[in-house]
């Protein structure tokens, strides 16, 4: 059983930059798919960016631009975030093979 594990969340100032980083355990193959999702307070959980094997990648469009989707040549993917928002206040979490991580929290503010 797939399991995922985020980190790299924390409190930035507006314009910052922050690194999440997800490490899936529990399976021999190398995932399909990777991706990061996110959910704001009162707001529903939304895509954030995803990542096939091949390389192909694919952004919200209020992040394209800011944040960069990556992953090494296993199962780790990580989330480049630079000029943070208010708005990007979210926990952040990662999705892959069924599975969803814990979240981490990402709070944007001065």
């Amino acid at each position: 059983q797939v399991q995922l594990v985020e980190s790299g969340g924390g409190l930035v100032q507006p314009g910052g930059s922050l690194r999440l980083s997800c490490a899936a355990s529990g399976t021999i193959l190398r995932l399909p798919a990777m991706a990061w999702y996110r959910q704001a307070p009162g707001k529903e959980r939304e895509l954030v960016a995803d990542i096939l094997s091949g390389g192909s990648t694919n952004y919200a469009g209020s992040v394209k631009g800011r944040f960069t989707i990556s992953r090494n040549n296993w199962n780790t993917v990580y989330l480049q975030m630079n000029s943070l928002k208010p708005d990007d206040t979210a926990v952040y979490y990662c999705y892959a093979s069924f599975t969803w991580g814990k979240g981490t929290l990402v709070a944007v503010s001065s």
